[in-house]
């Protein structure tokens, strides 16, 4: 299969507005993403809906392509992008534009899942450490996945899945592996084409997690397990963590 990364990045973020236009280390946050995603494949675009950060794309020798602003998310964005590009490409990979440390192992690993010919979509999890604690088990800001054979994800939860019947919960991390939902995403172009046009699911709904539509939709979606830990920026106070995080990484 060969495959586009697309990195959707939208200027007007309600918790941090100009957020893929930040400095970290020196270096544009949007920037970051769309170097490590060019480690990987030979064809990256940010899809955005801001002609500043269109522009800045281009200064610094990338491609960008610009999107309606009225999408509901970055798959819808993802989407029309990938229409705008044209064909040759047989898959998707959708690139956080919040996410700098993002590794190309990972992007890898999320290509590998369609060698299965029944994966449709395909996601990135990480374990929980039992260092990690049950406060972020416990939190909702954190969605967790449960995996069925072959790493094929069953259902996604703000809450703990599974719950550990007769196990006090301070013992859970060590009886059990529960997963962490890394929002990354790779798609068949057939299937992306498929799913932009589903309507809200009551799923999504409840737990405001736009991937149950396609699961209830009858979508198989693969996880590629990592063990590499990610700093996604939502806020200034997470991109004050990642500057830290990148001189920890750097010495």
């Amino acid at each position: 299969m060969k495959f586009i990364a697309i990195i959707p990045a939208r200027y007007a973020s309600t918790r941090f507005p100009g957020k893929p236009l930040a400095m970290l280390g020196g270096k544009l946050v949007i920037r970051r993403v769309y170097e490590q995603a060019a480690r990987v494949l030979d064809d990256v675009a940010v899809a955005t809906d801001d002609e500043r950060i269109a522009e800045t794309v281009a200064a610094f020798g990338g491609r960008a392509v610009m999107t309606s602003p009225d999408h509901r998310s970055g798959t819808d964005r993802c989407r029309e992008a990938f229409e705008r590009l044209g064909g040759g490409f047989d898959g998707v990979v959708n690139v956080q534009g919040d996410e700098p440390f993002i590794r190309p192992e990972q992007i890898e690993a999320l290509c590998r899942c369609f060698d299965d010919p029944a994966t449709e979509i395909a996601t990135l999890v990480k374990p929980f450490a039992e260092t990690d604690g049950l406060a972020a088990l416990e939190n909702p800001n954190s969605p967790k996945v449960a995996l069925g054979a072959g790493s094929r994800a069953l259902y996604f939860s703000r809450s703990v899945i599974p719950y550990l019947r007769g196990v006090p919960k301070e013992e859970w991390l060590r009886r059990h592996t529960f997963y962490k939902h890394i929002g990354m995403y790779a798609f068949r172009a057939e299937t992306l084409r498929r799913i932009a046009s589903l309507p809200q699911s009551p799923l999504e709904v409840a737990e405001s997690l736009e991937q149950l539509r396609w699961l209830e939709h009858g979508c198989r979606i693969g996880a590629a397990i990592t063990d590499a830990e990610t700093v996604g920026i939502d806020t200034p106070e997470d991109l004050v963590r990642a500057e830290e995080f990148l001189k920890k990484r750097t010495g």
